[in-house]
Formats: C-alpha cells, sequence, structure tokens
C-alpha cells in the first residue's frame, strides 16, 4: 500500500500539517512543532507562516474510505 500524506483530523491545532507531517514519518507531531518553531525565527515568522498556509492549501484531507 502506498503510504500518502494527509492533514491529521484528529492531531492539529491549527489546520492539522504537523500532525499530518507527523503521522506520515511515524514521530510525535510535537518534535515537527518544535521544529517549526525552530525554523520561523531565522524567517521572522513571515517564511514560516506562508510557507505553513500553503501546506495547509496543499495537503489534501484524508478520505472518509481510508479511516
Amino acid at each position: 500500500m502506498e503510504k500518502k500524506l494527509y492533514l491529521s483530523d484528529h492531531d492539529k491545532k491549527i489546520a492539522g500539517v504537523c500532525g499530518g507531517i507527523g503521522e506520515y514519518f511515524g514521530i510525535d507531531s510535537t518534535l515537527i512543532r518544535l521544529a517549526w518553531v525552530f525554523l520561523l525565527i531565522p524567517t521572522a515568522f513571515i517564511g514560516g507562516i506562508i510557507a505553513y498556509f500553503i501546506a495547509a492549501a496543499i495537503i489534501p484531507h484524508r478520505p472518509p474510505s481510508e479511516y
């Protein structure tokens, strides 16, 4: 079965991007969130925030048939 990246429906704070990435790689989403915060600092927050919302718009929701 092919592994696909989806937004998380149950592990989300804003849109489920970090939760979905954590599920895809099989790691705790808290580590993804911490890495995201550390990447926000050198971009003065603007680049990271824009990247988050672009990811939220591009990454699809999991189809109901795959639950």
